[in-house]
């Protein structure tokens, strides 16, 4: 199992996150591409995964307040 951890942390990980007014792609603590449609920034969040994916990185893209995700403080439940 200690392969598979390493693996996942080798990934580069683009979130659509809630950012100031609107949404934007957190990648590394650096927030992009931000705009008021959750959609833009998360068809923005693809094309920075698939130029990762182009350059032989392994990548995910995470879209926050989806099933499965949770950011505190962020209308959740605690």
């Amino acid at each position: 199992m200690i392969a598979g951890r390493a693996a996942f942390q080798d990934r580069e990980i683009f979130t659509v996150t809630r950012h100031l007014n609107g949404w934007a792609v957190e990648h590394n603590g650096d927030y992009t591409d931000a705009s008021t449609s959750k959609e833009e920034v998360r068809a923005a969040a693809h094309k920075h995964a698939r130029a990762a994916h182009d350059a032989g990185k392994a990548c995910q893209v995470t879209v926050s307040d989806e099933t499965g995700f949770f950011h505190p403080g962020q209308g959740g439940r605690r």
